[in-house]
């Protein structure tokens, strides 16, 4: 049953949480737009699209935003309770801190649990949304994500430099389009002024290119008998499939990121990519024993035994082979050599490729977990650190939330950073944060029972004066 001091808790609790999560949220989201301002102001995006795009941007920042609020309300609450005095008043008739921090910690826990299902549930499904609409965007809109005179080369076997672009963002100026041909340079174009567009169906890029030249050098490496050739034209068009024109290539998908998957859905990736030690052993020895022909008799058994004793010892391998044949085995064994060191090479490459899959794929499972069990834990500090300073109003609790918050955030983000270099197991990186903060809530919850000064200026005045005292007459009794 409720009684009237947690109805009074909840009430106090209540105002604050609602108005720090709203700024949360919206202090997280300008941070995604403050990155692609630039790129989204001015480009003729329709209001429906904006407004996705914000709602979007904003579920995704909900689990972040879900820690610093209780962390910003729990310390504003009990802050303004102490510094109306009525913590004093509940702890003079008898009520510990853990009994009246019991209500806003149910509603915590129910908070967390809150945040682990909407990062289960929701936050895939918006990741996906949200790639999709920024590729949308891209394609409807390419010179977007075209910057002046930068180098882009998202296109497969082209890169592109544009010097200026119209507001309307399809007219484009002193265009440099390289052309990747493998051959004794790339062909390139150059132009004055274009037009940039999709065409109807979505599926090619097409660039008019007015009044520029065409460079081509043909010929064969290795001599001076080339053919420089140079084109001039009054209009050109060139044609890009969009099938190349993709976000992210990491995985099957154009859009595939461990982000996009629920709890479940990551368990069984993970299951899959926990067994790739098995399948390249295998993979290693079905593509390098054909190599290594000496292997296939390790195990036979018809050999007759041989005494090795009356074998005489050749001081070099070259004398064991004949001259006939010397240069032939050793070009073979040189040629199988290079093809065992390519085969090689390849697989650990996509070994260290399927590894580090592995490691994004854990540290996505265990961010489910983090960032709910982080509303428990940024609450047990701002609970008891509100009651010791006593400060209500929005100055000192902002302060104390954003120094906390900063913490947590620095430490959840150098974990995951040691993860995905290898330096740190999922477990230890991702955990990291909650492992260091857990002990300072611990030692503020016992300082906030033992009713601690531990932020009281006037404290550390009276124990300076009276270590200056003890330092005056400990000089007097010297002198």
């Amino acid at each position: 049953m409720l009684k009237k001091l947690d109805i009074l808790i909840i009430r106090s609790f209540i105002g604050p949480f609602l108005a720090a999560f709203a700024i949360s949220l919206f202090v997280l989201t300008m941070q995604f737009f403050w990155l692609y301002i630039d790129d989204l102001v001015g480009k003729g995006l329709d209001f429906f699209t904006v407004m996705k795009l914000v709602g979007l941007v904003m579920l995704f920042w909900v689990p972040m935003a879900l820690p610093l609020a209780l962390l910003f309300s729990s310390i504003m609450t009990f802050g303004n309770l102490g510094e109306s005095f009525e913590l004093v008043a509940i702890k003079a008739s008898g009520i510990p801190l853990l009994r009246f921090m019991r209500p806003l910690f149910i509603i915590t826990i129910f908070l967390s649990g809150l945040a682990f299902l909407f990062s289960n549930n929701i936050i895939p499904v918006t990741q996906l949304k949200l790639a999709a609409l920024k590729y949308d965007i891209i394609v409807s809109k390419p010179a977007i994500d075209i910057k002046e005179g930068v180098f882009y080369d998202k296109l497969d076997g082209y890169v592109i430099k544009l010097g200026k672009k119209e507001k309307n963002d399809s007219v484009i100026h002193d265009i440099v389009l390289f052309e990747k041909n493998y051959g004794l340079q790339d062909n390139m174009l150059m132009a004055q002024t274009g037009i940039m567009r999709i065409t109807p169906d979505k599926k090619f890029l097409e660039f008019i290119l007015k009044n520029g030249w065409r460079f081509e050098e043909r010929g064969s490496r290795g001599t001076t008998n080339t053919e420089f050739i140079r084109l001039g034209f009054k209009e050109y068009k060139k044609v890009f499939d969009l099938k190349s024109f993709q976000m992210n290539k990491s995985g099957d998908s154009a859009f595939y990121d461990p982000k996009m998957l629920s709890l479940r859905q990551l368990n069984s990736a993970i299951d899959s990519l926990e067994h790739i030690d098995t399948f390249y052993t295998r993979k290693a020895r079905t593509e390098i024993t054909p190599y290594v022909r000496f292997a296939r008799y390790a195990n036979d058994t018809g050999w007759i035994k041989t005494d090795t004793a009356s074998i005489k010892t050749a001081k070099t391998f070259d004398a064991l082979l004949p001259d006939s044949l010397r240069e032939s085995i050793i070009d073979g064994t040189l040629g199988q050599i290079t093809s065992i060191k390519g085969n090689v090479g390849f697989l650990a490459s996509d070994y260290e490729d399927k590894y580090k899959s592995l490691r994004y794929h854990e540290i996505e499972w265990h961010r489910k977990f983090t960032l709910s069990v982080a509303c428990i834990v940024l609450f047990l500090i701002g609970a008891p650190l509100g009651s010791i300073i006593r400060k209500g109003g929005l100055g000192t609790p902002l302060v104390f939330a954003i120094i906390f918050f900063v913490l947590f955030h620095l430490f959840n983000t150098f974990g995951e950073k040691f993860v995905r270099s290898g330096q740190a197991s999922p477990m230890e990186g991702m955990w990291l944060s909650t492992l260091i903060l857990i002990p300072i809530g611990a030692f503020l919850i016992f300082k906030a029972m033992s009713d601690s000064q531990l932020f009281n200026q006037e404290f550390y005045y009276r124990t300076f004066t009276r270590f200056r005292k003890i330092w005056n007459n400990f000089r007097k009794n010297q002198g």
